[in-house]
């Protein structure tokens, strides 16, 4: 069963922050879903992660290759067709304890300023924690990402 990091964004966005991720994860041999909860937003990153530094390969779901994309952009609802086993959620998207067994990690990024959004994330700590999931929480407060206990 894989583990759920979150990730509190309080000093950068979470498309500085998603490209790392993607790079450590692609680099430990995993597929990842990329799921959030706003199409618009979805075809923004799809650009931003093709026009940033680096290269990392990717395709929005729905395509003819999704079975071949190494990180696919998917909303709920959608099947991560690429055999993803790290979830990268955004935007209070649900994470289910039942996703977490066929995953290597879980990684759940919120905004810091949107007081929603850390609602949002506390809900989904206590229910992963409950239904005993390992989780993890890292912020950025100090200036560099640390993982607090």
């Amino acid at each position: 069963m894989g583990n759920a990091l979150f990730y509190h964004l309080t000093r950068s966005p979470a498309e500085q922050l998603l490209p790392v991720l993607i790079g450590k994860s692609l680099a430990a041999g995993w597929r990842v879903e990329l799921r959030g909860t706003d199409a618009d937003r979805l075809d923004w990153l799809d650009r931003q992660l093709w026009q940033g530094d680096g290269f990392l390969p990717h395709g929005l779901a729905g395509g003819p290759h999704d079975d071949q994309q190494p990180v696919l952009l998917t909303m709920p609802g959608q099947t991560a067709a690429n055999g993803a086993t790290c979830l990268m959620a955004l935007d209070g998207v649900e994470v289910g304890a039942a996703e977490l067994p066929a995953l290597n990690r879980a990684c759940i990024i919120f905004d810091g300023g949107d007081s929603t959004a850390v609602s949002r994330a506390r809900d989904q700590w206590r229910s992963l924690t409950g239904a005993g999931v390992t989780a993890e929480y890292w912020s950025e407060e100090s200036g560099r990402w640390e993982r607090k206990r």
